[in-house]
């Protein structure tokens, strides 16, 4: 027994499946990047601009006097991230205690600050993050000049851990006072924030920081363990400072995987809805032989069964209809023919005054037996068997006995058919539809112009058409044209009007032959029937 599967259900255990792989994706992606914080924006990869900033500033601050430092910092950061525009970031260069060694004077926001602290207790920064590690020398004549100012510029107290540190000094054993090697590369491992991003309040901002180790100066001293700071006003000024490659890679790999998961299911609901899409245009057009794929196990193939139920009903009814057409005009045939008679004996023995009315009946008997014979022959081409073999026909002597037989009156018709071009048809069939598009053309625009038969071939079919250069037809009735008894109004008069079986006619024979037939209207004015079959 078959297990029946929803179409929702199906959707929804897929969009479960896909939203558990991109949160999969995105939350292990956030973890090994540090974190589900802002400073993920950062981490890694994202950073790496910022940080190459950072180390390249700190090489220059290395030969650089410390009333320099703002140059240093304002030529690398314009080097690498051009001229800053208005309300874009701005950067900063502090020791982790706080206190600013370059850029634009600032206040620190509190939480600024605190990270600034957190990274000078961190490991790899010295023991209070403003020196190196190793006992403090005290030869004085060995030491770096001290800064002078309020900006790192002063001399810092001596227990200060701000205080500047000194090389070994002569005579100490390697490593008594080692400090850290000169800077070069990647900075040494530092603490868990080595970068860091954050909002903080006055003033309101995104901050950005990169530590860097003690850096040691052309002089002997160091440069104490510091961060580069960016601040920006919105989120939108960080995201151009950083390499967002792993992001992009991320986001278009759970793209990838997004389609490359959900593109099975979609294309296999759309090759199902296009599948029943054109079978139904195809019964619509009078195809009852469509046939849809009813295998699949959801609504989509309860659908298609329901399409093909549908189809085979319509086409019992058609053929149920077209037969019994053809019954009741094969029966009435006999009583007709024989009242064709009663009428000629009547005119041959009447009185004289009873001609008029003798030659009225004459003629709606006359009207019955036409519309009983297009009945006949509309039956038999829609009851002509689908499979039934048909033979090659050569057009151009079919379309001279069509021509013979329908242009004996007023207009004219003219015939382009290449000699020897031919298709796969029923030769009668083929005759009756040409002499109906023929005849029609006639009576509606044979005043208006010439009427042209033509054929041509296309690939592997060849295009028979008849044209006319008449009023047309209104435009909202093509598509009804070729329906049984259906007449546009301007021919609904018994003059000009047949028993609306003529185009009806010429689709079922048409189609009794494997082609197609289309009814368009002419630029700027006429009326065009296009045939097409299959080439020999």
């Amino acid at each position: 027994m078959k297990v029946s599967f929803p179409l929702s259900l199906k959707v929804s255990l897929w969009l479960l499946l896909n939203l558990v792989l991109l949160t999969a994706v995105g939350g292990g992606f956030l973890v090994r990047e540090s974190g589900f914080n802002w400073d993920a924006l950062i981490a890694g990869r994202a950073g790496a601009r910022l940080q190459t900033v950072a180390e390249i500033i700190a090489v220059e601050l290395r030969t650089a006097a410390p009333g320099a430092r703002d140059d240093v910092l304002q030529s690398v950061v314009t080097d690498h991230f051009g001229e800053a525009e208005p309300h874009a970031a701005k950067f900063y260069l502090f020791q982790n205690n706080g206190r600013q060694l370059a850029g634009p004077t600032m206040t620190l926001p509190v939480a600024v600050r605190v990270r600034l602290l957190e990274g000078g207790r961190g490991p790899g920064f010295g023991p209070r993050g403003g020196q190196p590690p190793g006992p403090r020398n005290n030869n004085r004549g060995n030491q770096a000049p001290p800064p002078d100012g309020p900006r790192g510029q002063g001399a810092p107290p001596p227990n200060d851990a701000e205080a500047v540190a000194t090389p070994v000094g002569p005579g100490q054993p390697p490593g008594a006072n080692a400090g850290p090697p000169p800077f070069g590369g990647r900075p040494p491992a530092g603490p868990r924030d080595a970068r860091f991003l954050l909002r903080a309040e006055d003033p309101s901002g995104y901050w950005a920081g990169v530590r860097l180790p003690p850096v040691a100066d052309v002089n002997g001293g160091y440069l104490p363990a510091s961060t580069l700071l960016m601040q920006a006003d919105s989120l939108g000024a960080v995201v151009p400072l950083l390499d967002l490659t792993p992001w992009l890679v991320a986001a278009a790999a759970a793209m990838g995987l997004s389609v490359l998961f959900w593109l099975p299911l979609v294309r296999s609901i759309t090759r199902s809805l296009g599948q029943l899409t054109r079978a139904t245009e195809q019964i619509a057009e009078g195809h009852f032989d469509t046939h849809v794929d009813d295998t699949r196990r959801d609504e989509l193939g309860r659908l298609g069964g329901a399409v093909n139920r549908m189809a085979v009903q319509l086409d019992r009814a058609a053929t149920g209809q077209k037969r019994f057409l053809g019954d009741i005009a094969h029966e009435l045939g006999s009583p007709v023919g024989r009242l064709q008679v009663a009428v000629g004996i009547l005119e041959t023995s009447a009185d004289p005054a009873l001609q008029p009315a003798i030659d009225d009946v004459r003629e709606e008997v006359q009207q019955m037996s036409g519309l009983i014979g297009e009945l006949l022959a509309f039956t038999k081409a829609g009851l002509k068997p689908r499979d039934a073999a048909l033979d090659e026909v050569v057009l151009a002597p079919l379309a001279a006995g069509v021509l013979a037989r329908e242009a004996t009156g007023a207009g004219t018709v003219t015939v382009d058919v290449p000699a020897g071009l031919a298709v796969r048809a029923d030769a009668a069939l083929l005759s009756r539809a040409l002499a109906n598009l023929v005849r029609n053309a006639l009576r509606y625009a044979g005043a208006a112009g010439p009427v042209t038969l033509t054929a041509r071939a296309e690939g592997t079919e060849v295009v028979i058409t008849v044209e006319d250069q008449g009023p047309g037809v209104p435009a909202d009735t093509l598509t009804r044209l070729g329906e049984p008894f259906y007449r546009p109004e301007f021919a609904r008069t018994r003059e000009t009007g047949g028993a609306g079986l003529g185009l009806a006619i010429v689709r079922s024979a048409v189609e009794a032959c494997r082609g197609t037939v289309r009814f368009s209207n002419r630029e700027p004015h006429g009326f065009r029937a296009e045939v097409r079959l299959a080439a020999v």
